[in-house]
């Protein structure tokens, strides 16, 4: 009987205990269910009636929260996760991506992550608070100026587009995408970022020093002494271009040759000859030198990552004055063009190149003829069959020939502006700095280099075919089994395959136009 009590008594403890365990585990599971954020349609509404300054990102919240079933995204139980303060850590140095945001309720989401504070706002205010500053961070970070704008300030190469779902997914499984992220932005974003470090460095380690010039100033040619000889090594050095600082105020090799590595770098004539204008431009202030790196960044912004992982594409850039042809990943073609002057300015926009056309008329277009041909052959009856000229159906054409104003070659990619690449019997325009002399046509150096670079894997056209179709005789066409991308740009800034930055002339003022739609209180910035 005693055991039998024994026992009973201890199933009824195991029993009491084992239920009060179980209720416990209720309670506490209850207590964190009820401690997470409860989000749903009404509490989003009234949310945004209440901080009614990310009005703008309602739509945005509200479809990811749908999407999400309204379960909360920045909680683990009652706790700010840690991809949360990944995400106040981010908003606290977005200067680290070239941008200047104005955080809405900035007061609100530094007292939600201060432990002292004892004036904190709700939970589930907290939750929305931050899916807005995430949607406000990868607008301003991962997407940059909308499409509309873009269209405004004619940039009509491919517009990308994100997923504020899918990026924040892949975030949430792997939060270095936070540092970078390859799928999103274009890998040239991240080389200027690097750039931006150094030169913000620079700026405030005060190094950035004036270059002093004698009185009167006279050209600094190697061999020759000066103080300002001493002001540019200095200079050279901490922007790279020189190994060290040797404080040496005489011209030597090793000045020399920083000079050549800068005035590349910034599309200058290449000579060692130090003239006020280079002085000058030397000169401009490091604030500008930032602006335009984040200004480039924010043009990174807007391409597709997948443009440079093509197998084969043509890229322009306008300011810099060059072409790349890039195939497999390498520079199978590196090339001076000329392109638009101010009044007949190249657009920025992308093609499909489907042929080549050999030895090619020139179809003078009706502007030309209208404001430049008339004159002239009013002045001269001859003036056509002197310049290799005819009428064609109420137009004007030229013949094919050396000197016809289209050289040898053409590469058609059709475009509702009519702007082509072509070769040039003016050669003589490649050794200018600022080349800026055509039509809105891109004139390349290269262009019987290029021609036989895209047809190496034509075996109906060997270069014996090509060198015969470029003799000037006859138009003869090709066409392309595999259209070529090609993208004309416009980056004043762009850092090379070798790591090298380069800064270049802003020729159609488009960099003063961004800057003042992304920068409206900075007035004092001249590219």
């Amino acid at each position: 009987m005693k055991n039998f009590t024994l026992t009973a008594i201890f199933l009824m403890s195991t029993f009491f205990i084992t239920t009060f365990a179980h209720s416990k585990n209720n309670l506490e599971t209850a207590k964190t269910i009820i401690a997470e954020p409860t989000i749903n349609s009404a509490s989003i509404v009234a949310f945004f009636k209440k901080y009614t300054e990310l009005k703008e990102y309602q739509n945005d919240v509200a479809a990811l929260y749908t999407k999400k079933a309204y379960k909360a995204i920045w909680y683990d139980g009652n706790d700010i996760n840690e991809f949360g303060h990944l995400l106040y850590h981010k908003l606290n140095s977005t200067y680290e991506e070239g941008v200047q945001i104005k955080i809405p309720y900035k007061d609100k989401i530094d007292e939600v992550f201060d432990e002292d504070s004892t004036s904190k706002i709700s939970d589930s205010d907290t939750e929305l608070l931050l899916t807005s500053m995430y949607i406000l961070y990868a607008k301003h970070v991962y997407q940059g100026m909308d499409a509309a704008e873009q269209d405004k300030i004619q940039w009509y190469l491919p517009k990308k587009k994100i997923s504020y779902q899918t990026l924040l997914d892949s975030i949430v499984t792997n939060p270095n995408l936070f540092q970078k992220n390859d799928k999103v932005l274009f890998s040239q974003y991240y080389k200027l970022q690097e750039v931006l470090k150094k030169y913000r460095t620079i700026e405030k380690n005060g190094t950035w020093n004036k270059i002093a010039m004698d009185t009167p100033f006279q050209d600094l040619r190697p061999d020759a002494t000066s103080q300002t000889i001493a002001d540019i090594r200095q200079r050279l050095a901490v922007v790279g271009d020189l190994a060290k600082d040797s404080k040496s105020n005489f011209y030597d090799q090793e000045l020399m040759d920083g000079i050549m590595k800068y005035k590349a770098r910034y599309a200058l004539k290449p000579n060692y000859i130090i003239t006020k204008d280079f002085i000058d431009q030397m000169n401009e202030p490091i604030s500008d030198r930032i602006k335009t790196l984040m200004l480039n960044m924010e043009r990174c912004r807007w391409i597709p990552p997948t443009l440079e992982k093509q197998d084969e594409f043509v890229m322009v850039n306008i300011p810099s004055f060059m072409l790349y042809y890039v195939r497999n990943g390498n520079y199978d073609i590196v090339s001076n063009v000329f392109i638009g002057t101010p009044l007949t300015k190249t657009v920025i926009f992308s093609g499909q190149i489907d042929r080549i056309v050999f030895s090619p008329y020139w179809y003078v277009p009706s502007s030309i003829i209208k404001n430049e041909l008339k004159l002239k052959m009013a002045e001269d009856k001859n003036y056509l069959a002197d310049h290799n000229m005819e009428w064609n159906g109420g137009n004007v054409r030229q013949k094919p020939g050396p000197q016809n104003a289209l050289g040898l070659v053409k590469f058609m990619f059709p475009n509702p502006n009519d702007i082509y690449m072509h070769d040039t019997p003016s050669k003589t325009l490649f050794g200018f700095e600022k080349r800026i002399f055509s039509h809105g046509c891109i004139n390349v150096e290269k262009a019987k280099e290029l021609a036989i670079s895209m047809l190496r894997d034509y075996p109906d056209w060997p270069v014996e075919k090509i060198n015969a179709a470029m003799s000037g005789e006859k138009e003869t066409p090709c066409m392309l089994k595999k259209k070529i991308p090609i993208y004309i740009g416009y980056f004043t800034a762009w850092v090379d395959r070798d790591g090298q930055i380069g800064f270049f002339p802003d020729v159609y003022d488009r960099d003063t136009h961004l800057n003042s739609l992304l920068f409206p209180e900075d007035t004092g910035f001249k590219n």
